[in-house]
């Protein structure tokens, strides 16, 4: 009786453990747990690449990051910023593709 309990309990701890795993995943639209976190990674280390380059103002510029492709926006004062801004994003490792939607004022 025992042996049957406690292989029934096994049994459902694996379909559990399955059912939170497929839960975690990610799909077009929705990140999985673990894209979120790396996705936070690199808008960190993006936001710190533009924070340490004295010509652009970090906080005019806004960082979202999505499964590694990265959306600046926000406003710089010439094309030039925002190109720099751009270059600066694509050097940091695990950004897939940055998308400029600065706007120059």
């Amino acid at each position: 009786m025992m042996n049957k309990f406690s292989l029934i309990i096994r049994f459902l701890s694996v379909v559990l453990l399955a059912m939170s795993l497929v839960a975690c995943a990610g799909s077009k639209r929705h990140e999985s747990t673990g894209e979120y976190l790396d996705d936070a990674v690199l808008t960190t280390k993006v936001k710190t690449a533009i924070f340490n380059d004295p010509g652009l103002k970090v906080l005019q510029i806004n960082v979202k990051t999505f499964k590694g492709i990265v959306q600046l926006s926000g406003f710089v004062d010439s094309a030039s910023a925002a190109d720099k801004a751009v270059e600066l994003a694509r050097t940091v490792g695990g950004v897939k593709m940055v998308n400029n939607s600065l706007i120059v004022k």
